[in-house]
């Protein structure tokens, strides 16, 4: 029996730790097979991104169709798309395709870098969001897209809202690099998940790990994964949570600057910078 199939469009990563490399690993690791859309290439370390060259669009609609016509998919998931053609073609084709959408809205990158343009901004709000079952957004896409800063639960409460606002089902804002004066924000990293009407706070360990490359990544193609399992919005993101949770516990060192969390910590046994609970997930 086939598993379930999972379709990534988004950019590649060289360095392997974010990107298309991120979300096929991630989707190996929690037993979906990926099937991947490249959207743009990019030469990236653990330094920063050196280059980035965006696909033509009917090499990426040519990718889709032949996926999604012959193999078909359970779950799509959508990453950097650079800018409004490639963003406008992906709406269109995600528009056809019955299945849920997980649409990382990926502005800027760990390091910083630009990684859509400006100009695809308002091709994000108006076409790529509405088509999304759930948007995950960190912090300073929460502010590119709506202009809100957020600094405290309430923002991230307002962020959420306004996100909303452009159309998808569930927003899960990422927390990890809120910046409040809430003393529990120093050691827990905190989600909000809203579909408008229910709200969900996700709180996991904060790890003092510094290798984090491809977590936005990791944490929306885990996500996709679950919903492609049959999960409930809110029970695929708690998943998505631990999983992710305990590979950024588990990062680990490449290069000269910041490394990658480990998707496959869950088949290295004995691992002490692994914490696990029953049946394998996280402990608290």
């Amino acid at each position: 029996m086939a598993p379930p199939r999972v379709l990534t469009v988004a950019g590649s990563d060289s360095g392997g730790g974010a990107g298309i490399q991120a979300d096929l690993k991630t989707m190996l690791a929690l037993g979906a097979h990926g099937m991947s859309v490249i959207a743009a290439v990019t030469a990236q370390n653990s330094l920063g991104v050196q280059g980035a060259w965006e696909l033509p669009v009917e090499a990426v609609r040519a990718q889709y169709r032949s996926v999604v016509d012959d193999i078909g998919v359970q779950a799509v998931k959508t990453g950097m798309l650079a800018s409004a053609p490639l963003v406008e073609a992906v709406a269109e084709l995600l528009a056809g395709t019955d299945a849920p959408v997980v649409v990382d809205p990926v502005g800027v990158s760990k390091h910083g870098d630009p990684l859509l343009a400006d100009s695809a901004l308002d091709a994000v709000r108006a076409e790529l969001l509405p088509a999304a079952t759930v948007a995950t957004p960190n912090l300073d896409e929460v502010a590119q897209l709506t202009g809100i800063r957020v600094g405290s639960h309430e923002d991230m409460r307002s962020g959420a809202a306004a996100v909303l606002d452009f159309g998808p089902r569930w927003v899960l804002i990422k927390g990890g690099h809120l910046a409040s004066d809430d003393p529990a924000d120093a050691v827990q990293a905190v989600d909000l998940l809203t579909d408008g009407r229910e709200e969900h706070w996700l709180r996991a360990p904060r790890h003092s790990n510094r290798h984090t490359h491809g977590t936005g990544c990791t944490l929306a193609s885990a996500l996709a994964v679950e919903l492609a399992m049959g999960r409930t919005v809110p029970e695929a993101a708690t998943a998505a949570k631990a999983y992710v949770t305990a590979a950024i516990a588990a990062g680990f060192p490449l290069g000269g600057g910041i490394g990658p969390v480990d998707h496959g910590w869950r088949f290295r046994t004995g691992n002490p910078a692994v914490p696990t609970g029953p049946g394998g997930s996280p402990g608290a």
